[in-house]
């Protein structure tokens, strides 16, 4: 097919659906001559997920195109940000990555023969690029490293040298891996731009960069591996696929930041051309719709009902799983599963130590569903002045009921439309008459009087948004905690606040994507 395209067709294959172009005019040029050598890296950190069909869909458009397309396994990039990747894992990720990958590349249909994978480790350990690392370090600032990977490497309050070195490492791979342009998502624009400054400055070519949208998870925000409710594993059953998609956020008419619309729009479409909405004829029959704006029209128009597009991309969806679920019934693919993602609690154990008798997976923080949430209404309890009686958005298609005993503490007017933590797979209990659902989490410092204060999450979270206690970001939330069991209390003893307000589980930091959990005023408190 790429014999028979022009530049301009190849040029139009190439940076379709992109979110944004960096180096038009040399990928022009180089087209002009001849084919286009690109690169896309993946650190091989948390188990991919279904957005990686994002990057997929747009390699199988490289390749219509007729470039040459490499994948990098980043896996010193993994254990550099953060240590995401523990050492003694790294190989085994790099493994299950490759498998899983190319399982993703031949259920869309992509010849793997075309395309060329490469180890990090192949060639950054080498004498000459880790010299290139020496020179690239005395040039680039501390500001400009941090400032380059601040959407991309693990934000924390302490963070190690190693994440500062992260951006220059994505940078030099253009070089070491001989291309002409390097494909990420757009949370690596000031990666690329650091590239583009610096690389001349080592007497190497700057490169053009092409730059997906970040794709919408089923909470809203951007999908993450670290987030179990924002995402569908690519090994999920089809039950929880459709208990995934059941939950996930999609207002009827809501076209933003509607994680459902996103897959039709970067997956579906550009691999197979048309999308076919499945609906009893009472409400118009099937439809196969050929141009995604006018699904997006008829979905903001509620022509199309949430129930039905959920519907609809179940199946779709399921079709590209169901490969690369039946290739890793294999029991060599699922021992490699198991060893390269082992249980972070029984892991922890290993390497710190447990108590004689040992530490059950009960007390494993992961176990927690906890969430951002957003404060929609709050009012006093009909029947208990004592308490509220609040709505909290915490990214499902309804608000969850919650009663508190924050009366005394923070008015009405403050609560208000505020960001707050919840805990949201307790068992739902009756208060004074009233289902509270969840609980908000507050912290607490005994005396007289008591100061109690909500906590907050890092500016700029949305509703939805995964807490995990740093190290055990892989783990997956129990859907109920059983109340038998007492595993929230527990796990409650060792929740504390720190001297500089930051919420803990045993000096391990409370966390979303974006930052720390945090209080206010009330330094080594309790949180519950």
């Amino acid at each position: 097919m790429a014999d028979q395209l022009s530049p301009e067709e190849k040029f139009h294959l190439i940076t379709r659906n992109l979110q944004e172009v960096l180096g038009e005019e040399k990928l022009k040029q180089v087209l002009q001559e001849r084919e286009l050598k690109v690169y896309w890296g993946t650190a091989t950190t948390g188990k991919p997920h279904v957005a990686y069909f994002v990057p997929m869909s747009k390699i199988a458009d490289f390749l219509k195109a007729g470039c040459e397309v490499t994948i990098l396994f980043a896996d010193l990039h993994a254990y550099l940000d953060n240590m995401k990747a523990p050492w003694e894992l790294l190989e085994l990720r790099v493994k299950y990555y490759e498998q899983v990958i190319k399982a993703m590349l031949e259920s869309i249909g992509v010849p793997l023969d075309k395309l060329k994978f490469i180890k990090g480790t192949d060639y950054q350990l080498s004498r000459e690029y880790t010299l290139d690392v020496y020179r690239l370090s005395s040039m680039v600032t501390e500001h400009d490293a941090k400032k380059a990977g601040a959407e991309v490497v693990k934000q924390v309050e302490h963070p190690l040298l190693s994440g500062l070195l992260y951006p220059g490492l994505q940078a030099l791979d253009e070089e070491y891996l001989k291309v002409d342009a390097q494909f990420g998502g757009v949370d690596q624009r000031k990666i690329f731009t650091l590239a583009e400054k610096y690389l001349p400055s080592l007497g190497y070519a700057k490169r053009a960069h092409l730059m997906n949208p970040m794709v919408p998870g089923l909470t809203g925000t951007k999908m993450s591996s670290s987030e179990e409710e924002s995402k569908i594993d690519l090994l999920d059953s089809k039950e929880d696929v459709k208990k995934k998609l059941k939950k996930a956020f999609c207002e009827p008419g809501n076209i933003q930041n509607n994680g459902v619309l996103s897959f039709v729009k970067y997956v579906l479409f550009p691999l197979r051309g048309e999308f076919c909405i499945k609906r009893d004829a009472k409400w118009g029959g099937d439809k196969t719709y050929t141009v995604f704006e006018e699904v997006e029209k008829d979905f903001a128009e509620e022509i199309v009902h949430p129930g039905d597009l959920k519907a609809s991309v179940e199946l779709a969806l399921n079709q590209l799983l169901d490969p690369i679920r039946k290739k890793f019934e294999s029991p060599e693919l699922r021992k490699l599963t198991n060893s390269a993602y082992p249980n972070p609690s029984k892991t922890k154990g290993a390497v710190k130590g447990a108590k004689a008798g040992g530490e059950d997976d009960e007390l494993a923080p992961s176990r927690l569903d906890i969430r951002v949430g957003r404060v929609t209404s709050v009012e006093k309890h009909p029947d208990a002045d004592s308490l509220y009686l609040e709505k909290i958005d915490v990214g499902e298609p309804e608000p969850r009921t919650v009663v508190s005993g924050l009366v005394a503490y923070i008015s009405q007017e403050d609560l208000q439309d505020r960001m707050v933590l919840v805990l949201c797979n307790l068992k739902p209990q009756k208060m004074r008459g009233i289902e509270s659902q969840a609980m908000l989490l507050c912290a607490s410092v005994e005396g007289e009087p008591k100061r109690v204060e909500p906590l907050d999450p890092p500016e700029g979270s949305s509703p939805g948004e995964g807490v995990f206690v740093e190290g055990y970001e892989t783990g997956k939330p129990d859907e109920r905690l059983n109340p038998k069991k007492k595993v929230w209390e527990k796990l409650q003893v060792d929740l504390k606040i720190s001297d500089e307000c930051v919420a803990q589980w045993k000096d391990k930091q409370l966390m979303t994507k974006l930052g720390q959990i945090t209080c206010k005023t009330l330094k080594g408190g309790n949180i519950s």
